[in-house]
């Protein structure tokens, strides 16, 4: 007898789908999942590889970290994938983070505007690098204090890798779960055993690339 096997017809996207249309998709992805394909590794899966079964093709816009969850658009056309491109070239939408770290901060709100260098050293860290960096800037809230960790509010004014890490780190602040980049101060700081790297993408603002309407999304 014959295998049932689901054909696309029947199969359903992921519930961490949270919008589509005929332009763009925006998803919540998940924590462990890479963005992209996987450079040593092609059959690890990533974000097109889950999608494009049930949704068709796609292509990328931005990404987020393997760890790293939360909000991310991509696009269903060409023309789509071109003006959703100009506008994360040019810095139009708003992205917002929220990061669990330690130690407590000292301060209740503060914007950092240090430039960054990507790859700055054998672990591929992104640095702050006055002489050499680009220009950077993260603006952080506090939204919450426990009793050895706080939760932020990170809002993106640039786009580098790592940015929010990195500029945590000249701050002297890690984020929980993270093992890539840990200060001194973090190091030695109690804080709370997470399993994964708490670092959430939870608001993304853009244009829609057709219509023009503007699209804010929480997760």
């Amino acid at each position: 007898m014959e295998e049932n096997r689901p054909t696309q017809a029947t199969l359903t996207p992921p519930d961490w789908v949270v919008f589509a249309d005929e332009s763009l998709v925006v998803v919540n992805k998940p924590s462990g999942l890479l963005s992209v394909e996987d450079g040593y590794n092609p059959a690890l899966p990533h974000l097109r590889s889950v999608l494009e079964p049930t949704l068709g093709k796609l292509w990328m816009v931005h990404r987020l970290d393997k760890e790293t969850s939360g909000l991310l658009v991509l696009a269903r056309d060409a023309q789509s994938h071109r003006e959703l491109n100009r506008q994360f070239r040019e810095r139009e939408p708003i992205k917002r983070y929220l990061a669990s770290v330690a130690p407590l901060p000292t301060w209740d709100e503060i914007s950092l505007e240090a430039p960054l260098k990507v790859n700055a050293d054998r672990a591929h860290r992104t640095r702050v690098d006055f002489a050499a960096g680009k220009p950077a800037r993260t603006d952080f809230v506090v939204l919450r204090r426990e009793e050895n960790w706080a939760e932020l509010l990170c809002t993106l004014q640039s786009g580098i890798t790592h940015q929010i890490r990195a500029h945590l780190y000249h701050l002297g602040l890690g984020i929980l779960g993270d093992p890539l980049y840990q200060p001194p101060a973090f190091k030695s700081a109690s804080k709370p055993a997470v399993e994964r790297m708490m670092l959430h993408a939870s608001e993304l603002i853009f244009t829609h690339p057709k219509t023009g309407d503007l699209l804010h999304f929480r997760a």
